[in-house]
């Protein structure tokens, strides 16, 4: 979606690490599932250990699921994916390293993205 003047803005913002509780897994259901729908667009924020989950060449086993992908489903609907700058350096996180579509962000970014949403969601 790209006319955001009039689409319902919603920010997601992301805390955890991309496995080892489902966190992200279910903010990411809900992010998608919103980019979705007609009229909504999706802004998800990727701080702290959460930045891990813009990794790209994830390589998980067959049948769970993928955090990568879910982060391009998202992409692919029109949203919006920015990962913390100062997280990723903390964690030896490159630029290079990022998944297509996501990109290094900063809490100006994620001040200014809070300040224009409808709704903030956290998980």
């Amino acid at each position: 979606m790209t006319d955001t003047a009039e689409s319902k803005k919603t920010l997601f913002v992301l805390n955890d690490a991309p496995y080892g509780t489902e966190r992200c897994y279910n903010g990411l259901r809900l992010a998608g599932s919103l980019a979705r729908r007609e009229g909504h667009h999706v802004r998800v924020f990727l701080i702290g250990d959460a930045a891990a989950c813009a990794m790209g060449a994830q390589n998980v086993p067959k049948g769970y699921y993928n955090i990568e992908n879910m982060l391009r489903a998202v992409v692919r609907r029109g949203g919006e994916v920015g990962v913390c700058g100062t997280c990723m350096d903390a964690r030896g996180i490159t630029d290079e390293q990022l998944t297509g579509g996501t990109r290094r962000s900063t809490l100006e970014e994620l001040t200014d993205w809070t300040s224009e949403a409808d709704k903030v969601v956290t998980f």
